[in-house]
């Protein structure tokens, strides 16, 4: 069996177009799945849509994509709800369709192996926060449930990698808007070799100072881009 070109999963970018573009660069040429909140927080909603249609990467929708979409801010914080509404009025009308038309949820045949992609969880795949250390119990429940060999969860900004020795679970954590006590981006790569999968978590380097000042010159909430500094 012939080893698959590594895959590329990001999640949670957040309109944030100098970690993004660091990330692919990190990456270089290949697949690419995206978990969801594409937009929100951050200061380049439309321009980061581009780069991932550009690179033809399969999406997700996400919590914070459906809310521009709606326009339905009820669960969100005020930093979080002011930089929703200031998205939904400056996306273009592609891009908002581009949103529209993504799934909440698909399974993915990555070198005829079973990969599922959803936001949130498998129960809920918008709203629930998914850790490693509260859902443990349930992965092996969720890959026979779906008939999966790995499920790619987002969400959380947190990463992890659970594996049982044959099947996956993991959270590539967050590019744009990274919260485990690292400000750099984070992203994971999929490999499947002589039928085994393995994912391997990825941290990189971006311009944190460039990614803050769009933030703030684009009058969106000053905690947005102090954030990007301690990654939490």
């Amino acid at each position: 069996m012939k080893k698959t070109e590594d895959c590329a999963f990001v999640s949670d970018i957040h309109a944030n177009l100098e970690a993004l573009r660091a990330v692919l660069s990190d990456f270089g040429e290949g697949a690419v799945y995206c978990l969801g909140d594409i937009v929100g927080y951050g200061a380049s909603p439309n321009e980061v849509i581009e780069l991932l249609r550009k690179r033809k990467a399969v999406c997700i929708v996400g919590n914070h994509d459906h809310a521009a979409l709606t326009g339905d801010v009820g669960d969100f914080n005020a930093a979080a709800a002011i930089a929703t509404t200031w998205t939904s009025r400056r996306l273009t009308e592609e891009n908002l369709a581009f949103l529209a038309r993504l799934p909440r949820e698909t399974i993915e045949s990555i070198s005829e192996k079973r990969v599922y992609l959803t936001h949130g969880s498998p129960d809920d795949n918008l709203g629930e926060y998914v850790y490693e250390g509260t859902h443990r119990d349930l992965f092996e429940f969720y890959l026979g449930r779906l008939g999966v060999d790995a499920m790619a969860l987002g969400h959380t900004h947190v990463p992890f990698v659970w594996s049982d020795g044959r099947r996956v679970v993991f959270n590539p954590g967050s590019v744009g808007q990274p919260r485990a006590g690292d400000s750099r981006s984070s992203y994971a790569v999929l490999r499947v070799e002589l039928g085994r999968i393995s994912v391997e978590s990825r941290k990189v380097e971006y311009d944190v100072e460039s990614a803050a000042k769009r933030i703030l010159e684009a009058g969106l909430p000053a905690s947005l881009a102090a954030r990007l500094f301690s990654g939490e």
